[in-house]
């Protein structure tokens, strides 16, 4: 499958805050945050149209529970490997969705949301991953291949906001 990159659509931030209203308003309480991460929530920055939102929960097995009622909204779970975390994918046009759910204790940890915080605060460095993604794109490289492609720009980008926070550096690829 080939990868697609965009522009930046600032319709992007209006469908991922309708997203989370529609996942707050049908599981109240559930999760203590949500909020939209990924290429799709830096103004100016290129990407796939996928609507990254990563989600707080106490347990991740009350989210499981809550299966049926996600399954309602369009997203199905997708066993990816990653421990600690639930994956949903809901297919759509002109936009899909991906929901990452973590427990709320480590939250303030997560590399998706400190990423996405350097890249708001970091112009060179978003404008730089932008130039990336497009040239791993147009060298027709497939979704995996793609995604690896970008890791050691984006450990370098996590490593800095970790240290900016004074948090240790993690491996950004998950086990």
């Amino acid at each position: 499958m080939l990868i697609e990159i965009h522009d930046h659509d600032p319709a992007w931030a209006d469908a991922a805050r309708r997203a989370v209203e529609e996942l707050t308003a049908a599981l109240p309480g559930l999760f203590g945050a949500v909020e939209h991460v990924g290429s799709t929530a830096v103004p100016g920055l290129a990407a796939k149209p996928v609507i990254d939102l990563m989600a707080a929960t106490v347990t991740l097995d009350a989210v499981v529970e809550a299966d049926e009622v996600l399954g309602s909204l369009g997203y199905r779970r997708l066993e990816t490997g990653m421990r600690d975390r639930l994956f949903y994918r809901r297919d759509g046009s002109p936009v899909a969705y991906h929901l990452h759910v973590v427990t709320a204790d480590t939250w303030d940890t997560r590399n998706e949301r400190l990423l996405r915080d350097h890249l708001l605060r970091d112009a060179a460095d978003r404008d730089e991953y932008g130039a990336l993604k497009r040239r791993l794109a147009g060298a027709g490289h497939d979704g995996d291949a793609y995604t690896r492609a970008k890791t050691a720009l984006i450990q370098r980008m996590v490593d800095a906001a970790r240290d900016a926070r004074g948090l240790p550096r993690v491996d950004v690829w998950e086990d």
